[in-house]
């Protein structure tokens, strides 16, 4: 896992090569809406795509973490398909219905099932290297989301500029990202993380809190300002040393925004010492994306390191799919 963190930058240089190789079949058409499907490690890259391109994209995109698809999806509709593994049969039950409905498909997976039925009915599957897990492969699923979007007119391809200028980022800042990770992570330990973000970029919060769950075998969860602030806020009430709060900000965050984080921080402070800023660095919205989840691995790797677990071991996410097969 530390191998897969550190070349995350070698792994979305290799994945714009895999996307400008991909020869689409599907002609290019209009649409009235996207749904992404996938679950997990293959699902965050559509909640990364989706936040960062609401700005460009002038249809919704909807994302799928379950069996079914929306029944809005008709004729108009793009499903696209993310299992790394090619097996998940939450996704792979979506592309089963997609397929009854004679719905335009495009999917992204490393084999299995997918890539198989794919096969079979003529459709896009743009192959990614297989054999890491899932939620290492980030780079490589969230990419092909872009090349999809773009091959349809939704999005520019400036993406692979950005893409590549994130790549470069996380590169050359990596002695500073592992060492803030490290001393956020040792902070960390023994505490529950509660993690806030600003709303456009929620699939950092979500990605943070995966990957401390997977990788750092601890559980935490995450909100967003300012619709926490309606809601959650409230529950702050007694004072709790096992709460660390862990703040991923943006010096570009709208002011309101902002405003209600430095607000919210002096709320907290009554009721636990352990408080962190995390500021993303970077020039647009895709590198500072990128440049806080990959720093937010980095902590999920140590908070395993610390504790001496294996950070790629998820025994009872087998255990789970095994008794439902």
């Amino acid at each position: 896992m530390k191998e897969l963190i550190e070349n995350f930058s070698l792994q979305i240089n290799e994945a714009l090569q895999i996307g400008e190789a991909h020869s689409f079949k599907t002609k290019q058409r209009t649409f009235t809406n996207v749904v992404i499907c996938g679950l997990g490690g293959s699902g965050i890259g559509g909640s990364f795509v989706k936040d960062v391109t609401i700005g460009e994209i002038d249809i919704p995109i909807n994302l799928v973490k379950g069996y079914f698809l929306p029944k809005f999806a008709n004729e108009n509709s793009l499903v696209i398909i993310s299992s790394y593994s090619g097996n998940t049969e939450e996704t792979l039950n979506c592309l089963q219905e997609a397929l009854e409905r004679n719905l335009t498909i495009c999917a992204i997976s490393s084999n299995g099932k997918v890539k198989q039925i794919c096969k079979e009915n003529g459709l896009d599957c743009i192959p990614i290297p297989g054999g890491n897990p899932p939620r290492a492969s980030l780079g490589y699923s969230a990419t092909q989301l872009f090349f999809i979007l773009a091959h349809f007119g939704l999005i520019s391809d400036k993406f692979k500029e950005l893409l590549g200028k994130a790549s470069e980022l996380i590169k050359n800042d990596l002695s500073n990202i592992q060492s803030e990770a490290k001393n956020l992570a040792d902070k960390l330990q023994d505490k529950i993380p509660v993690l806030y973000s600003s709303n456009h970029i929620e699939s950092v919060a979500v990605r943070w809190r995966q990957q401390i769950n997977e990788n750092g075998k601890q559980l935490c969860w995450h909100n967003v300002v300012p619709e926490m602030n309606h809601n959650e806020l409230v529950g702050w009430r007694e004072k709790n040393e096992k709460l660390a709060v862990v703040f991923l900000r943006n010096d570009n965050d709208f002011s309101k925004v902002a405003t209600r984080m430095d607000l919210n921080k002096k709320v907290y402070e009554t009721y636990t010492s352990s408080i962190h800023e995390i500021w993303s660095k970077g020039n647009s919205l895709i590198e500072r994306a990128i440049y806080l989840m990959i720093l937010g691995d980095w902590v999920s790797f140590y908070l395993a390191e610390f504790r001496d677990f294996d950070v790629t071991e998820v025994k009872v996410i087998d255990e789970l799919k095994a008794n439902l097969s």
